[in-house]
């Protein structure tokens, strides 16, 4: 099982190249220092429509050093998607270690018992000019692979998605996320949440088939 810190410290072990069909490539790899500037570039010139899907505490340079900032010191790992050759991040997918007494609660009235030895929850962003090309599907079964190694067997979704999002809601079910039961937001929308067993899935295709390594 890796943890956090061994991700830091040698982020090649988690380090991908993406070929999606018709688009240049891609590089999955876990956010470093360094990445401070990209970073606050990919998240000011999210649109509005993307910012009501992902909602974070800020979206400029502020909230890119503390994302950065936080890496291997609590319970998140952020992997982002860069674009090759102009090296322009165009993803970030989260993951958190840690599970919310919210959380806890909702899956448990649905009859789910959530614990932080077995569960993750996972988020993904793209750039808006990615979304709907095919790099989420294409990226998904890294992340099923990512949450193995970190010894996880399920995936909730982090703050579930919005009822309003269909698009969202069609990608998760393509990759084998299950629907657990909706819940209202603080402000009044619907949301929904959703869990993928990956002691139910397959294990992702070897690099031959999937990736390639850069």
């Amino acid at each position: 099982m890796l943890t956090l810190t061994e991700i830091a410290e040698d982020p090649l072990r988690l380090t991908s190249r993406l070929k999606p069909h018709g688009g240049s490539d891609v590089i999955l790899r876990p956010l470093t220092h360094a990445d401070a500037g990209q970073l606050a570039e990919f998240l000011d010139a999210l649109s509005s429509e993307s910012r009501r899907f992902s909602t974070f505490g800020g979206y400029d340079l502020a909230t890119a050093r503390e994302l950065c900032d936080a890496i291997a010191r609590y319970d998140k790992l952020r992997l982002v998607l860069e674009d090759v050759p102009s090296g322009r991040i165009v993803g970030l997918l989260e993951f958190s270690l840690a599970l919310t007494p919210a959380d806890i609660a909702r899956y448990q009235d649905a009859g789910i018992r959530l614990t932080e030895t077995t569960d993750c929850r996972f988020g993904p962003t793209l750039a808006d000019d990615y979304q709907g090309r095919g790099v989420g599907t294409l990226a998904f079964p890294l992340v099923t692979e990512v949450a193995r190694l970190l010894g996880r067997t399920r995936i909730i979704l982090w703050g579930g998605v919005r009822a309003d999002n269909p698009r969202a809601i069609r990608y998760y079910e393509k990759n084998g996320f299950q629907p657990v039961g909706f819940f209202t937001e603080a402000d009044g929308s619907l949301s929904l949440d959703m869990m993928l067993d990956l002691q139910q899935a397959p294990d992702p295709a070897g690099p031959s088939t999937r990736r390639s390594h850069p």
